[in-house]
């Protein structure tokens, strides 16, 4: 794969991986806290399981390649990789469906392509996507409803036993579809008044959904104050899904209003924290505009038209396969120039 090379100068970044990766992790805590506050336990058992898995693979394929495991595993790449697949599996997936996931993503999607900065694509999506299509009834049907933490959901000892049980049929009365799907699924025979008075939808948004997005916007905007990541991607994906409900979704009776595609489902997880990637992203501010509108696009249109409810995990990877035609056409400005370099070579630039 030929990439875009940057001209100089090139400005060195005084904050080292391991420590972006921690604040990636820590603006992630708010999120976390919500999903356990409304959906129970589920999320963070999943999230301390996949780490440990991600990390376990990642030391165990580094001693296979003879790697210096320690000064590899510092980077918390690793981490970040389990604790996103964590935050984005259903809370009563399976011990072992999460484990795949992880694994996929680590030893497929990131070592076997040389690791940190290789990888052309989103490693916990690949893994994410991987489970979707292999065991999508597992993926589809271990989702909790929002009854609260405090309020009659499964313990944690309860929920423990669900994820690493051999039987996935005890919390039935626990388990619903996302809002996003019930919404698409429904709609088709009554109308948005009829379907958003289901208690699901809480106030007419979606029952707790609406404040882990909330929680997850506060952490995504907390790495854009500190640098971590730049502003475009998030709006870009924001306002690409924005405006293609707007345009085709202004009927509330025909498809999910705004409001559902906004705030239900892994849209703010997936705007700041996901396609934020900076190995897998585009790289000038122009290409991430450009590279975050086709991921909120192609959102919209899987939602609406797919089979998908969600829909993150899918768009960003096919934007991935985008990444290096978006950069050649949106370099950056080079130093002491006033236009970027683009276009026919040989043509008079700058």
């Amino acid at each position: 794969m030929a990439f875009v090379q940057q001209s100089s100068p090139h400005a060195r970044n005084a904050r080292p991986t391991s420590r972006v990766m921690l604040w990636v992790i820590i603006a992630a805590l708010p999120g976390l806290l919500a999903q356990v506050g409304f959906f129970g336990w589920g999320n963070l058992i999943n999230v301390v399981w996949c780490i440990a898995v991600a990390v376990g693979s990642e030391a165990a394929f580094l001693t296979l390649r003879k790697k210096p495991v320690a000064f590899f595993l510092r980077d918390n790449t690793a981490a970040v990789t389990g604790l996103l697949l964590g935050l984005s599996l259903p809370q009563f997936a399976p011990w072992w469906v999460s484990g795949i996931a992880v694994v996929t993503a680590i030893v497929i999607a990131k070592q076997l392509y040389g690791g940190l900065g290789s990888n052309p694509f989103n490693p916990a999506m690949v893994g994410y996507a991987l489970v979707l299509i292999s065991f999508p009834v597992a993926m589809t049907t271990n989702w909790a409803e929002p009854s609260g933490l405090f309020n009659g959901a499964p313990d944690f000892t309860d929920t423990l036993g669900r994820i690493f049980s051999a039987s996935q049929t005890s919390f039935d009365g626990w388990t619903m579809a996302t809002p996003l799907d019930e919404y698409k699924h429904q709609i088709a025979s009554h109308t948005a008044a009829e379907v958003l008075n289901h208690p699901m939808f809480g106030d007419g948004i979606a029952k707790g959904w609406e404040w882990v997005n909330l929680a997850f916007l506060a952490g995504g905007l907390l790495l854009v104050f500190l640098r971590i990541i730049t502003w475009h991607i998030p709006a870009g994906f924001l306002g690409g899904l924005a405006v293609m409900s707007l345009a085709f979704g202004s009927n509330a009776d025909q498809y999910a209003p705004l409001t559902l595609h906004l705030l239900a489902g892994g849209t703010m997880l997936g705007a700041f924290f996901i396609a934020t990637d900076p190995v897998s992203a585009a790289t000038s501010h122009q290409g991430k505009l450009i590279y975050g509108a086709g991921i909120g696009i192609l959102i919209y249109i899987i939602r609406t038209w797919g089979n998908y409810p969600d829909a993150v995990a899918f768009s960003v990877l096919l934007l991935n396969f985008a990444v290096p035609f978006i950069d050649h056409y949106t370099p950056p400005r080079t130093y002491g120039h006033h236009k970027p370099r683009r276009g026919v070579p040989g043509r008079n630039q700058g």
